[in-house]
């Protein structure tokens, strides 16, 4: 497996746009329209909020009972949720919309909105955009990239990523946008993903792959504890690569399984690291469980602490916290056993040593926390299992920007 540049139009026969339908935003582009040229085994995963938007009632319907998807409309801006018949209405014109103007089925037009909740989507504009992206399409990488910027909300940068593997003797490629920045958290978060891929596959495989693979990577993810209603991961395969069609768990499904997840584990750290107002990315690591399930409460209670994630943003070894909220996480494990570290860039220090403080230096650990990407590691002692979750410190700014988000 190779990284390749790019995102979502890497894959053969893959195409992407975007335009400035004024949604909401009055000086960017906040619409993208994603397209294969030919038809897609699709597979998706979607929030677990009993409140769904209607692009997530819409997709989930195409997703497990479609022949085929083709395309993809994304908006932001303007969330369509909470948004009743009208909304699920409009989901329903603009796979009519797109229908005609890419002329494919509507039954093969998947749609995702992210944005603020409550407000119904300006029907009008999203028409406008899709037909005023339709004769854009393009198969370059700055068609991939200029989708992934349109589809962001206060995300601070596009997220993008792509890698090439070889199956059955033929060069398969893996690309993937998303965007994410507030309101993440698992499982599944306000966030979007669209993974498009040339391999061929069965959709029952496709999808398998996609639901395990998210356990791992965007369940693992928060920045504020709120799991938003509109969190969309879709995974297109469209079979251009010409590999024997993958239809049961053999070397190639692995090698899939792999750069699948690679593409996913480094979405979700982009997510996480940039969280609203944040600094840093906080990854947390469990060692030493004694099960999965195990690792990941723990790793999940650390991240998800307001408390660690304000020192984390002070660049403090306040080790107590951490040890705080693996204890309050409902896993039992015995503290006077716990080892904990700190790692970056900067080097690596252990913190304390079964469950005691060692005599480390407050500086040392300063300097090691003040690097972009932090990670605290703790051996509880108990087995061989692991998991590893992904943050972000909490700062001043995520209030201000969440204090006046619809304004």
């Amino acid at each position: 497996m190779k990284i390749i540049e790019g995102g979502v139009t890497q894959a053969k026969g893959f195409f992407a746009t975007c335009t400035a339908a004024g949604i909401k935003y009055k000086d960017r582009q906040d619409m993208a329209l994603l397209y294969s040229e030919v038809p897609c085994k699709a597979a998706g995963t979607y929030t677990t909020n009993i409140v769904k938007a209607a692009p997530v009632l819409w997709d989930k319907d195409l997703t497990d009972h479609a022949p085929y998807t083709q395309a993809v409309v994304i908006n932001a801006g303007i969330a369509n949720a909470c948004t009743g018949e009208e909304g699920y209405r409009y989901c329903k014109e603009t796979a009519e919309v797109a229908s005609k103007a890419l002329n494919i089925p509507e039954h093969s037009v998947l749609v995702a909105s992210t944005g603020v909740i409550g407000k119904q989507l300006p029907i009008d504009k999203i028409t406008a955009g899709i037909q005023a992206m339709a004769p854009s399409l393009g198969a370059a990488t700055e068609d991939g990239h200029k989708a992934a910027r349109a589809i962001m909300t206060t995300d601070t940068c596009p997220k993008e990523i792509a890698v090439e593997v070889t199956l059955g003797g033929k060069p398969v490629v893996i690309g993937g946008m998303c965007k994410g920045s507030g309101m993440i958290h698992p499982n599944m978060c306000t966030m979007l993903s669209f993974i498009t891929t040339d391999a061929a596959i069965s959709k029952e495989l496709l999808q398998e792959a996609l639901s395990e693979d998210v356990k791992d990577t965007y369940n693992m993810i928060s920045v504020d504890g709120d799991t938003s209603t509109n969190d969309t991961v879709l995974l297109m395969a469209n079979g251009m690569a010409g590999n024997a069609e993958i239809t049961e768990k053999n070397e190639d499904y692995a090698k899939f399984l792999e750069a699948l997840n690679y593409v996913n584990t480094s979405l979700s750290k982009k997510i996480a690291g940039d969280g609203e107002g944040a600094t840093a990315l906080f990854e947390v690591k469990i060692v030493g469980a004694e099960t999965k399930e195990q690792a990941v409460t723990l790793s999940k209670s650390v991240i998800t602490s307001s408390l660690t994630k304000a020192a984390i943003f002070g660049h403090d070894a306040n080790w107590g916290r951490i040890l705080c909220a693996m204890g309050y996480s409902g896993a039992q494990f015995d503290p006077n056993k716990v080892d904990l570290y700190f790692e970056s860039k900067a080097g690596k220090l252990q913190i304390i040593e079964n469950g005691v403080a060692l005599d480390y230096s407050e500086e040392e650990a300063t300097k090691i926390l003040s690097e972009p990407e932090v990670t605290a590691i703790a051996d509880i002692k108990m087995g061989d299992a692991t998991a590893t979750a992904w943050g972000c410190d909490l700062t001043y700014d995520y209030v201000k920007i969440n204090a006046d988000y619809r304004s």
